[in-house]
């Protein structure tokens, strides 16, 4: 009969290679989520701003000093007002809020979130795609 003489188990060097990288992508997770969190306040404003029943007849500058009043009030920090574009195009209002966050990681790190779905036409609380209009 043998006997066991190895140990069962990771080794320190082992765990502590997987506590690093779970380390990181907590950290990556902590420093991603605000951003995130604000882009989905940005998407709920420019989607009840679009499906407003008035919000077709709103003129351009009507828009965007009803977004910048709720940028403000929402605490917005990534967007900023003067960065949303409102036009008209084709008898319909476009309002095209796609932005991109760069998050400082570690070092010379960076993580870049892009949101690009934040494309309204006035009348419908849904996002149109880039090249529908």
């Amino acid at each position: 009969m043998q006997l066991r003489q190895g140990q069962k188990g990771m080794s320190i060097p082992g765990i502590l290679v997987i506590m690093m990288m779970v380390g990181f992508f907590v950290m990556c997770g902590i420093r991603m989520a605000p951003p995130y969190f604000e882009y989905l306040s940005i998407r709920e404003i420019i989607s009840n701003l679009a499906s407003e029943p008035d919000a077709e007849s709103l003129s351009v500058s009507d828009i965007r000093r009803r977004l910048s009043d709720t940028f403000n009030t929402n605490q917005i920090i990534h967007l900023k007002p003067k960065e949303v574009e409102v036009y008209r195009k084709k008898g319909q209002t476009f309002i095209d809020a796609n932005y991109e966050v760069r998050v400082p990681v570690m070092g010379r790190i960076d993580a870049v979130m892009s949101f690009d779905d934040l494309l309204y036409i006035t009348g419908s609380d849904t996002p149109v795609l880039k090249s529908n209009p």
